[in-house]
């Protein structure tokens, strides 16, 4: 269950900052022992009279001193942060998103000490990765050395008596502990000095935040601080695993693919431990249990060519959207349309037409290939609004209605799907679609298609083959 209104009301009284940040203005990076890697010991000295690290100095210590939670970008999505060591700031957390209380928290550390910090607090020095006295498990070297700092988490069990807060694991034996590879992350939680519980910085069940814009639009007024360090590169969360277990297991597809995966020893044999819908029961990682990533439109996901026949329960004249990924462009779409008598457009040869209200064409053929086949390149989410408006017309005369079709393109390449799947989804809501159509990809199509499929599914209302 969520928290009480009381909290909800209590953050909704907050006027919140937006406070921009740019990376390299931060200050240099310097590693001990010449490791020259975020795995070994290593501080950052920062910029003087730099705005930008005075905007981090700030966030970090609202994060040390306060129960204020502060949201900041990583690669992934963008997180919503509080010391993970509190239980009054890791509840800031739940209060702001809404979040169910029984839904699990990932760490972020930005170091294997500060990690080791928290399995042995007593133990003043850190051992090396490979030491026999190291207490990260074994099982986990291979991936750490590989993928951290990155977009993987791992399942880590908690020490007894357990240095975090009781509400970041629930009730689980284990804790989710990844290490990011921002460099503004890093150096936040540096500055901070205290492990990070982070989930993504939206409502929950909302999609996830790739930029500041989609962060402040769910939150404002329920946080009080916002780092913009510019969009996410991976735009998809975590990878989770359990290597714990045998054979070990992968708990949330993300930005490390099975495959990549396998190519590490003691993994050769990882399996697929999770389930695209909603989980019952006590979830052992976050975002198995619950119904994520969905916007406030209906979500219909496809396989194969779409018909807008197959567009059930859609109000009259309601507004579509459609979201493109690999082989969907205008012409693809072939829907049953009608040109209206009103409107001067004719259907020579019995070709559909549409128009598109965003140029000077009168009218764009769906049969052939033409000029509106182009469009599908036109979908640079990080350069304003992609989204193209359509009016259609559907049914037969005179039932026929008249529609507003928006459309983005997402392009071929998988990870361009995954970085802008999120942004498209909340675009696409903010027009005001009663449905989003969407075109899905093959789960094993690139290293981010598992991922990208598993947040579609956990969004979808139906899945469609044609």
């Amino acid at each position: 269950m969520a928290l009480g209104n009381d909290a909800a009301v209590q953050t909704m009284r907050r006027r919140t900052r937006v406070l921009q940040v740019d990376a390299s203005k931060i200050g240099h990076f310097v590693f001990d022992d010449h490791q020259q890697s975020f795995l070994g010991n290593w501080k950052i000295q920062l910029f003087e009279d730099s705005p930008d690290a005075a905007n981090v100095l700030e966030a970090a210590s609202q994060l040390r001193d306060s129960d204020l939670p502060v949201a900041f970008p990583t690669e992934t999505v963008y997180g919503l942060g509080a010391d993970a060591t509190r239980s009054s700031a890791v509840r800031g957390i739940y209060n702001a998103k809404q979040r169910p209380l029984d839904n699990p928290l990932i760490i972020h550390v930005s170091s294997l000490s500060q990690l080791r910090n928290l399995l042995i607090p007593s133990n003043p020095t850190a051992p090396s990765l490979n030491s026999p006295q190291d207490t990260v498990p074994e099982i986990y070297h291979p991936l750490i050395s590989r993928f951290w700092p990155g977009p993987l988490t791992i399942l880590i069990p908690l020490p007894i008596p357990s240095p975090l807060a009781p509400e970041v694991t629930t009730s689980l034996p284990t804790v989710a502990v990844r290490m990011p590879s921002s460099p503004l992350a890093l150096a936040l939680i540096q500055l901070a000095g205290v492990p990070l519980a982070a989930p993504s910085a939206n409502a929950s069940s909302r999609p996830s935040p790739t930029t500041a814009a989609h962060v402040l639009h769910d939150l404002s007024g329920s946080i009080d601080l916002i780092l913009d360090g510019g969009p996410c590169t991976v735009g998809v969360e975590s990878t989770v695993v359990d290597g714990l277990t045998s054979p070990p297991v992968i708990l949330r597809p993300g930005g490390v693919s099975i495959g990549m995966l396998r190519d590490c020893p003691g993994w050769e044999d990882v399996r697929v431990a999770y389930n695209d819908g909603a989980e019952s029961g006590v979830p052992r990682a976050p975002g198995m249990k619950y119904k994520h990533y969905s916007p406030n439109a209906k979500v219909l996901l496809f396989h194969g060519q779409w018909d807008a026949t197959l567009v059930k329960g859609r109000p009259t004249g309601g507004s579509i959207g459609v979201l493109r990924t690999k082989t969907w462009n205008v012409g693809h779409l072939r829907m049953n349309l009608q040109s209206s008598k009103d409107t001067g457009i004719s259907e020579p040869n019995g070709h559909p037409y549409l128009r598109n209200r965003n140029s000077h064409q009168t009218r764009e053929s769906l049969a052939g290939r033409t000029e509106i086949e182009d469009i599908r390149q036109q979908s640079s989410l990080s350069s304003g609004s992609s989204a193209q408006l359509y009016q259609v017309y559907l049914g037969d005369e005179p039932e026929q209605i008249m529609t507003d079709l928006w459309t983005i393109g997402l392009g071929p390449d998988t990870a361009d799907i995954a970085r802008g799947l999120f942004s498209a989804l909340r675009e696409l809501d903010q027009k005001g679609v009663d449905i989003i159509c969407v075109e899905g990809i093959n789960d094993n199509e690139g290293d981010a298609a598992a991922a990208v499929m598993n947040r579609l599914r956990k969004a979808a209302e139906a899945e469609i083959n044609l």
